[in-house]
């Protein structure tokens, strides 16, 4: 086997993307709902920091256990550059999204916060020269609606 992660070949794991990308957003929403609950009384830049300690715990917690310690000191410098400046904008992303939960609703905030998915897209076709079809363009623009439909919808309250 070439290398595994979660037991499977590195071959199956490359059709399993959908999968893992399913209970990612999964995850993603059971930590919405949680986190709406968690900023209710305390600060959301309070509550972000709490939880990034727990990521960072279990991050490295599972690095660890995988045997993947010593792929750290492989780390060239340009990969460094940009894991680094990955990091920042997470943790400004992440600041920003609990200070949106924290004055909106769950279901409004979090479906705002996928028009990522448009900007994801260009940032790959300028960046990273993915080619995109009609099929990306249209879902890109059908679900960049949608968010924005559920955003902008007045309340019933």
């Amino acid at each position: 086997m070439a290398g595994s992660v979660f037991g499977q070949s590195l071959l199956d794991q490359e059709s399993m993307w959908w999968m893992f990308s399913l209970l990612a957003a999964l995850s993603a929403a059971v930590v919405v709902t949680l986190s709406k609950v968690g900023v209710k009384n305390i600060e959301s830049s309070v509550a972000f920091a709490v939880q990034s300690v727990l990521i960072v715990g279990v991050a490295w917690g599972v690095v660890a256990w995988q045997g993947h310690l010593g792929q750290v000191a492989e780390i060239d410098r340009r990969t460094w550059l940009f894991l680094i400046a990955a990091g920042v904008i997470t943790c400004a992303s992440s600041l920003l999204s609990f200070q949106a939960l924290k004055l909106g609703p769950a279901s409004r905030t979090s479906s705002f916060d996928k028009i990522s998915l448009v900007f994801s897209i260009l940032l790959a076709v300028f960046f990273l020269k993915e080619k995109v079809t009609w099929q990306v363009i249209l879902g890109a623009t059908m679900m960049a609606g949608g968010a924005m439909l559920i955003a902008f919808t007045r309340s019933s309250e």
